[in-house]
């Protein structure tokens, strides 16, 4: 249905997270970079960003661009939670027929959420991606926004 490089897309990822210091601002300019890449590049995209695994296994909200967001996502509840408990990527067809699906943007009829993890293996949080068009993501959406949530991990 769409056709995008993700290859192109996961080495300008990388491209965009290189020579950092390891510091946590350096990580927030890298996702905010990586989020307004995802944002423009992605057709039917009406949110991209992460959001941070919380001590208390809440969600809080990083860098992204689109509509103002939930700020804490609570824990065992939503998409994201979902990815986060399965430690997989979810992909919703129709986030209206999901369970305990959280209505940021009530424009939102799709989701994507892939799970990042540190260098270290220890899950770190989200990337998040929403459509107003039902069914938007598929399997190769899955694949492609997996690898770029490889070349951001680098910055974890």
């Amino acid at each position: 249905m769409y056709e995008i490089d993700y290859d192109l897309l996961a080495k300008q990822t990388l491209s965009l997270c290189e020579g950092g210091d390891g510091s946590p601002a350096f990580e927030t300019a890298c996702l905010a970079n990586v989020s307004a890449l995802l944002f423009d590049a992605l057709a039917d995209v009406n949110w991209a960003g992460f959001y941070r695994l919380m001590p208390d296994g809440s969600l809080l909200l990083g860098p992204f661009q689109g509509k103002p967001a939930c700020m804490v996502l609570a824990a065992g509840k939503g998409v994201c939670q979902a990815a986060v408990s399965s430690g997989r990527s979810v992909v919703v067809n129709d986030v209206h027929t999901f369970p305990g699906h959280i209505a940021c943007d009530s424009v939102s009829a799709s989701e994507i959420v892939v799970p990042l993890r540190r260098t270290d293996g220890i899950l770190w949080g989200v990337l998040d991606i929403d459509s107003p068009v039902k069914g938007r993501f598929g399997e190769i959406d899955r694949v492609g926004l997996e690898k770029i949530g490889k070349a951001a991990e680098t910055v974890l």
